[in-house]
């Protein structure tokens, strides 16, 4: 506002409102002075007062509404503040309810496993370069993670802490080759390993391998880590899409279809203590 009483266009407004103030002045003289018979000098100065005063009237009109701007700036100002209050209030109370939830889904696996010790996290950092989706928690040694320690969701495995540092830790998932996971089929109690495959992990999945030719496992079925490991018992990877017969011998591996959705991965707990609790399973063994 400061910038337009400094413009030329406000200038030449003061000008011409000086100029109607001046006449007026001048012709409210004359119509003061004018004798009755002055009747033609009362015609001109009679509609030219009433055009003057018009005029006045409407530059009155003009500073008002200037007037009534700054108010409505300044109302709509502090509305905008309110509206802002009210969306981050309206934040927080999404991020409340989606943490409410988040360790809602907890308490079931803490109620069935009682020993368990968890650490939540946050995802602060995916490695889009790796095809096998590692990624960065908010949580390291400062909070007692240590390497190894599996990661879950409340939909299942996701994988294990591979390095820690004092406040974050890199997390490697079930899609990478370089994890092992003993494992079995919940129905049938089958066993075998489960190991990631680069060409699995481009659509998300993992395998079992190592599976008996006699087994009687079937598509559908779900597989859980077998415990004895890295990982306790019963921990959900997911259910088996397909079943193949390896190449070189006669087992049977199958792909599966991970519980977890690596994409959408957001927050996770870390399971820093389970009763039974051991040393990472080396590939091969």
């Amino acid at each position: 506002m400061r910038f337009f009483f400094r413009s030329r266009k406000f200038k030449i407004m003061v000008g011409i409102v000086s100029i109607i103030v001046a006449l007026s002045i001048v012709f409210t003289i004359i119509g003061g002075i004018a004798s009755p018979v002055s009747s033609i000098i009362g015609a001109v100065v009679n509609p030219a007062q009433k055009f003057v005063n018009n005029i006045g009237t409407s530059v009155q009109d003009f500073f008002n509404k200037l007037n009534n701007a700054d108010k409505i700036a300044l109302e709509n100002a502090s509305l905008n503040e309110k509206i802002n209050n009210l969306n981050s209030d309206l934040i927080d109370y999404d991020k409340t309810k989606q943490e409410n939830e988040f360790y809602k889904k907890y308490l079931g696996i803490k109620d069935e496993n009682p020993d368990f010790q968890f650490e939540p996290s946050s995802v602060i950092s995916k490695n889009a370069s790796d095809p096998y989706k590692s990624f960065l928690i908010d949580a390291g040694s400062l909070k007692g993670i240590s390497k190894y320690d599996p990661v879950i969701t409340s939909e299942g495995l996701v994988g294990y802490v591979s390095e820690v540092y004092s406040s974050y830790s890199k997390v490697t998932t079930i899609l990478d080759p370089s994890l092992t996971c003993g494992s079995f089929d919940r129905r049938t109690k089958d066993i075998g390993v489960v190991t990631g495959n680069a060409e699995d992990a481009k659509s998300g999945n993992t395998r079992i391998k190592n599976l008996s030719r006699t087994s009687s496992v079937a598509v559908g079925d779900m597989i859980v880590t077998s415990g004895g490991g890295v990982f306790p018992e019963g921990l959900l990877i997911g259910t088996l899409k397909s079943l193949h017969r390896e190449e070189y011998n006669s087992a049977v591996y199958g792909i599966i279809d991970t519980a977890v959705n690596f994409d959408k991965i957001s927050n996770v707990m870390v399971l820093t203590y389970f009763n039974g609790q051991g040393n990472i399973l080396k590939t091969g063994e």
